[in-house]
């Protein structure tokens, strides 16, 4: 289960619009997503709509998400769960709800590189970092892993808790950043993984950039705006996102050949958009019969 915050813009007042961190105006929703391979299908668990100004690593925010998230699977599944954050997830508070007894829940959240990480990867001796994995379970050329929990302080973070560090040659090109040590790139994050290789814990951590293609296609599918005024009326549009997301997750081949790739185009006429479908298109009737149906239920 992959928790990630996106921002949507606000193109005029509305309920709980605030200025977001980008100095942007609108509402900053976290969202949950299953992961997406042979098991399932990248299907939104959840989307729970926040004010623009919302933090990014507010526990108490983190845990409803996960808790609305977990609502939405089997119960079988619900104690088998990994849940994959990126820096705004690696809270004391949050972890120590993860990690509460009798929840059985696993972790593997992004952590900032403060001063004493980067005193710690900088002590690591040339000889503990293995080789980085790329996408497909190779060995990436220029990318090394290495564990640095021996080499801090966790007091006050759970018990068994390690800290893994990657570092990477950055690309040509690439600007360093003021967290970059010895000209090479660093990221950093922690897991409760007790067994594995650490290129492979990596590999999965990384893997949680995934969901910012679903976050993508979420926008695509009604998320990038929200049309409402009131904040409930515009949290309940979220939830006609996430079962749209939902349709795209596990029907993408009926999807697209029925629906996506009709073949019409759209034109305008007397200031309003009409979609004109080829009449011999096999499936234009069902698309038609839809269309009228949802302008139906809201007419406005």
């Amino acid at each position: 289960m992959d928790i990630d915050a996106t921002l949507v813009t606000a193109h005029s007042e509305k309920e709980n619009a605030a200025a977001t961190w980008k100095k942007t105006f609108g509402f900053h929703p976290l969202t949950a997503f299953a992961d997406y391979g042979a098991a399932a299908g990248g299907e939104v668990l959840g989307i729970m709509l926040r004010p623009g100004n919302a933090g990014s690593n507010t526990a108490s925010e983190h845990i409803d998400a996960v808790r609305l998230a977990l609502a939405q699977l089997p119960c079988r599944l619900r104690r088998r769960v990994l849940i994959r954050t990126d820096s705004g997830g690696g809270t004391h508070d949050f972890l120590a709800w993860l990690t509460s007894p009798g929840r059985r829940l696993h972790y593997s959240v992004g952590m900032t590189i403060t001063a004493d990480i980067a005193d710690a990867i900088l002590r690591l001796p040339d000889r503990v970092w293995e080789p980085a994995y790329d996408a497909g379970g190779q060995v990436r050329p220029g990318a090394w892993v290495a564990e640095i929990t021996g080499l801090l302080d966790l007091t006050g973070w759970p018990a068994g808790m390690r800290v893994i560090v990657r570092k990477e040659r950055p690309h040509p090109g690439a600007l360093l950043r003021f967290t970059d040590l010895d000209g090479h790139r660093f990221t950093c994050f922690a897991t409760d993984a007790r067994k594995g290789q650490l290129a492979d814990m990596e590999l999965r951590h990384r893997r949680r950039a995934r969901c910012e293609n679903r976050i993508r296609a979420a926008k695509d599918t009604g998320l990038r705006n929200l049309p409402l005024h009131g904040f409930d009326q515009n949290q309940i549009w979220c939830e006609l996102v996430a079962m749209a997301c939902e349709l795209t997750a596990w029907e993408p081949k009926r999807l697209r050949l029925r629906l996506f790739s009709a073949a019409g185009r759209i034109t305008r006429s007397s200031r309003r958009l009409k979609l004109r479908l080829a009449a011999s298109w096999p499936w234009a009737t069902l698309i038609t019969a839809a269309i009228t149906r949802l302008h139906a239920l809201a007419p406005g």
